[in-house]
């Protein structure tokens, strides 16, 4: 589905070039899911299942501003379960929140993200809710790029990590739709071995 709504885009003779400098093969806006009930119906049954199979009973689902907001709501409505929403820094007016809605001391939080690369935003997130004196049960996200960096973070910071897919899924997919053939499905998994310094031909 993402690759059909173009949410993702392959493009391993033209890399793309990432905030951080970073070339790469792949680019991901599952921002677009939102536009697409279907879709986003789907991915909000994933994530219901992931939260009922892996985590149990929890009290709040908060999404990180602002791509992981939509999922959660998403998400909350058909759990009916609160919500809550955390962004990247306090703001700089009014009660200077960083956590918008409630999540009391003691609450089991899971945090919602659209996408993990480094897994930077995510932890932010946990460290926010942990530090309001909730317990956080876990992260989910829709798609992970499966960076070492990444699961060496998550697993420093003890938090379960869930996603609904990943990138060596997502490029098995794209040969078998035939959105990419045999020769750039090498690159990108070369790539993925070493994605800051790989070699660009």
């Amino acid at each position: 589905m993402l690759l059909q709504i173009g949410a993702v885009t392959l493009r391993p003779k033209e890399p793309f070039t990432w905030t951080s400098g970073i070339k790469s093969p792949i680019y991901c806006d599952n921002r677009l899911t939102i536009s697409y009930p279907y879709i986003r119906d789907t991915i909000a049954n994933g994530f219901q299942k992931i939260i009922t199979e892996q985590f149990g009973a929890v009290d709040v689902l908060a999404g990180t501003a602002t791509a992981g907001i939509p999922h959660a709501a998403f998400v909350a409505q058909k759990m009916m379960l609160p919500m809550a929403y955390v962004r990247e820094k306090a703001k700089g007016h009014g009660k200077e929140n960083r956590i918008e809605g409630i999540i009391s001391e003691g609450a089991r939080v899971v945090v919602f993200e659209d996408t993990i690369s480094t897994g930077g935003s995510s932890l932010k997130a946990v460290e926010a809710v942990r530090e309001a004196g909730a317990d956080v049960a876990g992260v989910v996200a829709i798609y992970h790029y499966e960076f070492d960096r990444a699961i060496r973070s998550f697993a420093e910071m003890r938090v379960p990590c869930f996603t609904l897919t990943n990138y060596s899924t997502l490029i098995d997919v794209a040969r078998e739709e035939g959105f990419i053939n045999e020769e750039e499905l090498a690159v990108l998994r070369e790539w993925k071995e070493n994605p800051e310094g790989y070699a660009w031909k």
